[in-house]
């Protein structure tokens, strides 16, 4: 199917801001630090609904899918079509050939457990060759010594980040701060039984779960590559069909940073957590988004795929003209606002 895309300048006053999930959500975290927030926001997210390791294969053709319906796979730049490059058991000795599901926090770093052995937040429709190459290494970033190069940059080879030696994978730069936020949640969500995980990432403790070198090259991922379109949709799409449960640290990332460096943290100013206003809500041809946050702003309206319907640029503070979205199907939609401070994302229904 090909993206629509309606390119429509408009002003209107927009709010900027950070969490997705329903009103309450995190309420018994409000007001909390540390390892405080962090079990917090553990009771919160830990009971979920735990999938079938084999029903995977299903859900990811929604979950991760680029616009064309090929996988979107963040360890090479391959098109693999759902289904028909699907990993079997055998083949996949070079890359492109087929695909495969992905335990990003290694299953041996838990020994195969339940429920974490089929947690969607970590895993992920990868390329069997290079998911081979990666193997259980930690994600860390590579030096000159590079023994491997995936067809998007993902790099096998030594450490060169201070404090770890050693053969690691790096993910390449555009999906780092994805696999930071996986981390940031798995360590969350398994809060209760951390301790007894088994990985040179972390250090045997509940809090704060993992070593500093591990901590500082996460929260430098998470900070260098914000949060995108494709988590937002997927954390939704996870929690409204699937687990029930959600990432903490995609719906707010200065949760990263008040849990593990609270007493240097400058938030809230670029994730403030203000309200927005988008009436009515649910909708049908015409819809006013208000706020009060100044300077020129971005808004682009997509479907739960991720793919882009509309798009309004340059837009002023200030002004509460109403936006047409008469052209959008009764559906669900995700409307994202980009200012020069970061982005957000809220839900719009339309109901005719």
């Amino acid at each position: 199917m090909k993206k629509i895309v309606l390119t429509l300048l408009l002003s209107l006053t927009i709010l900027f801001v950070i969490a997705q999930a329903p009103s309450g959500y995190y309420s018994a975290a409000d007001g909390k630090n540390g390892e405080e927030l962090m079990e917090a926001l553990h009771l919160i997210i830990k009971d979920h609904t735990a999938l079938d390791y084999a029903a995977l294969w299903a859900v990811f053709p929604i979950t991760d899918v680029n616009e064309d319906g090929t996988v979107l796979d963040m360890y090479s730049s391959c098109e693999f079509t759902f289904g028909e490059d699907q990993d079997g058991g055998s083949g996949g000795s070079t890359e492109c050939e087929l695909y495969n599901r992905e335990h990003s926090f290694p299953q041996s770093w838990f020994n195969k457990k339940s429920p974490m052995v089929s947690d969607l937040f970590h895993i992920y429709p990868v390329d069997k060759k290079v998911n081979s190459v990666r193997d259980n290494y930690p994600f860390v970033q590579v030096g000159e010594n590079v023994t491997y190069t995936s067809t998007n940059n993902c790099k096998l080879g030594t450490s060169s980040y201070s404090g770890y030696t050693g053969v690691v994978f790096e993910p390449t730069d555009e999906y780092k701060g994805d696999f930071a936020r996986t981390y940031f949640y798995m360590v969350t969500r398994y809060y209760d039984v951390v301790e007894g995980f088994n990985t040179p990432m972390l250090d045997k403790t509940k809090f704060p779960a993992f070593t500093e070198w591990a901590l500082n090259l996460l929260l430098e991922w998470h900070e260098q590559d914000p949060v995108s379109e494709k988590e937002i949709v997927r954390n939704n799409l996870i929690y409204d069909d699937y687990q029930h449960n959600r990432n903490p640290f995609i719906d707010n990332p200065n949760y990263a940073k008040d849990i593990w460096d609270y007493t240097n943290s400058t938030a809230p100013s670029l994730f403030a957590a203000q309200r927005i206003t988008v009436s009515p809500n649910p909708a049908q041809n015409m819809v006013k988004v208000e706020t009060n946050l100044s300077g020129n702003t971005t808004l682009s309206i997509y479907n739960l795929l991720g793919n882009r319907l509309i798009r309004y640029e340059n837009i002023p503070a200030h002004d509460t003209n109403p936006i047409n979205i008469s052209a959008l199907p009764n559906g669900v939609y995700l409307i994202s606002v980009e200012t020069i401070g970061g982005k957000a994302i809220t839900r719009l229904v339309v109901n005719r």
